[in-house]
């Protein structure tokens, strides 16, 4: 850890507890032939626990100047693929070509800045993932996992619980990172459903649950004023529901519902 200069831009936290990978890949109970994603691999310290367990992983790392290293600490692995590249721009589905699996996971400790934009680019552009396991900013994953009628519930929350069922694994203190960040950390588990709700439109899914949640403040009356208020009323009153609620009392069935109706 010595070696690296540590870049703030790109949110680099290295684990130095050497119990956490190994724990995250436990946990994540990897079958055989899977190729797993992972997304920063760092210096490595999940990677060399991911690569014994699967067929093959392809890590996306941003900072090329952590090649050096990465190329010894990963040395001793034959399964290991590491683009110098930006995940989020990248052609994933593309890359994924060049190889074959049975399974798909992405496995990661996400840097804090991008892991909302990371997994939603999972979500919009159709990577057939089967399970996720990615350490998260603690506030961020109680987001994520948040039930209705919290305030902690979003249209975030209603994207992923759509496609994945969320569970917790366990919690990793802020001690355990080199820089020390100043916040502590969760484990969640994302595993793809195998029935997803029928919607006529996931497009116009997506953007009315955004619109809901526009204003988080704000009724639906107001939020969804741009859609026909009058058949929303009417699906909402078959719940015991009405125009005078906000997002966050709606369930992820009522929003398909609605999504259907308005279709």
């Amino acid at each position: 850890m010595r070696d690296i200069q540590f870049k703030k831009k790109y949110g680099q936290n290295f684990l130095k507890d050497d119990s956490i990978p190994k724990k995250i890949v436990a946990y994540s109970a990897i079958p055989e032939d899977t190729l797993v994603i992972e997304i920063g691999p760092g210096a490595g310290a999940l990677t060399k626990e991911l690569a014994p367990c699967c067929k093959q992983v392809l890590a996306y790392e941003i900072d090329d100047s952590l090649s050096s290293i990465l190329a010894v600490n990963l040395e001793p692995y034959s399964n290991i693929d590491i683009v110098y590249a930006d995940f989020l721009t990248r052609d994933v589905k593309e890359d994924l070509k060049k190889y074959s699996y049975s399974h798909l996971y992405v496995i990661a400790n996400l840097p804090y800045y991008i892991t909302t934009p990371i997994l939603l680019k999972l979500i919009e552009e159709h990577i057939s993932v089967d399970k996720i396991v990615v350490m998260v900013q603690k506030e961020v994953g109680i987001r994520f996992s948040a039930k209705p009628g919290s305030r902690d519930y979003g249209s975030i929350t209603v994207f992923f619980h759509y496609y994945f069922q969320l569970k917790k694994l366990f919690d990793v203190s802020r001690n355990c990172f080199v820089p020390k960040p100043n916040v502590d950390s969760v484990i969640l588990s994302f595993t793809k459903k195998d029935y997803l709700l029928p919607l006529k439109n996931q497009d116009f899914f997506f953007q009315l649950v955004r619109d809901a949640f526009q204003f988080k403040r704000k009724t639906l009356k107001n939020n969804l004023k741009k859609y026909n208020l009058n058949i929303i009323e009417q699906v909402l009153s078959c719940h015991s529901l009405d125009l005078s609620v906000r997002a966050e009392a709606l369930s992820l069935e009522i929003f398909v519902e609605l999504s259907n109706a308005l279709t």
